[in-house]
């Protein structure tokens, strides 16, 4: 299905019934990285919540999104996109680093209609240069399993994963790779001349009082855990966690913790009532 927005086209998959969540994945991927590890948390919950899964512009199979610049209008595609399909109702918002940049955007516009919020592994500081990061760091190594990848698997598997072992790399071949190969390396480097919104989003979401997860990676060397820490004051019914043996992909180094913790997040949400205004 496809959200028509002007000259762009927005690919969208829904999953279930009931409230609407929004879950929006990172930067150079699809859907297909966020419903890999969200759609397990939602198989007892299959007509409690409605999961909608978008193909941000650039990425996945959307279309028409040449002339967009930055993420301002990322953030504004998006927004319209909630107006056209999600019009009325509260909604859930899930991001994976970019998307919980763009989903702090969403409740910096929308607060009211949003009714929580999960940030996993989010990017904080547009700047890389600016980040607190720790090194990259291999917790596990299977030399077996490394031995099996030609050069460029193996060059592009090792620069993220701290846990290179047989499970990730399967999950990461399904569902990192797929949309890696899809993004539009032009569009992503202009999108990144102009990487931060024109404000400070997170002095847009003081007291943002809904039941918020923020999840973060020991181990991530793409975003790092110590800039997420300072936005825990903007939400009152936050559970911050820093998971061990976790890098930017923790979903897939730690699928067990991050489900159980979005599971736990789902029932904050549940407990706060049906209606979120």
């Amino acid at each position: 299905m496809e959200c028509t927005i002007g000259n762009v086209k927005i690919p969208y998959h829904i999953y279930g019934s009931g409230r609407p969540v929004l879950i929006i994945h990172g930067l150079t991927l699809d859907h297909r990285s966020m419903t890999g590890f969200m759609e397990p948390v939602f198989s007892a919950r299959d007509e409690e919540w409605k999961r909608i899964y978008i193909d941000l512009p650039g990425m996945g199979e959307s279309k028409g999104y040449e002339e967009l610049n930055g993420s301002d209008e990322m953030l504004d595609m998006v927004l319209q996109f909630i107006d056209q399909m999600i019009p009325e109702e509260s909604l859930l918002v899930v991001g994976q680093s970019y998307g919980g940049y763009i989903a702090r955007g969403i409740i910096s516009k929308k607060r009211e209609q949003v009714g929580g919020a999960a940030l996993i592994c989010p990017m904080i500081v547009p700047d890389k240069n600016e980040r607190d990061l720790p090194l990259h760091q291999v917790i596990y190594q299977d030399e077996n399993l490394l031995s099996q990848l030609n050069r460029e698997e193996r060059k592009d598997f090792q620069s993220l994963a701290i846990v290179q072992d047989e499970a990730y790399w399967n999950r990461y071949r399904n569902e990192i790779l797929p949309g890696r190969s899809r993004a539009d390396s032009r569009f992503i480097d202009k999108l990144l001349s102009q990487y931060a919104f024109s404000f400070d989003v997170d002095q847009r979401v003081p007291s943002f009082e809904k039941p918020v997860l923020l999840v973060t990676g020991r181990q991530d060397s793409m975003v790092g855990y110590q800039d997420a820490w300072r936005l825990l004051e903007n939400f009152p019914r936050c559970t911050f966690t820093v998971l061990d043996r976790a890098g930017h992909n923790l979903q897939l180094e730690q699928p067990s913790l991050l489900h159980r913790l979005c599971d736990e997040w789902l029932d904050r949400v549940v407990e706060n009532g049906p209606s979120y205004r």
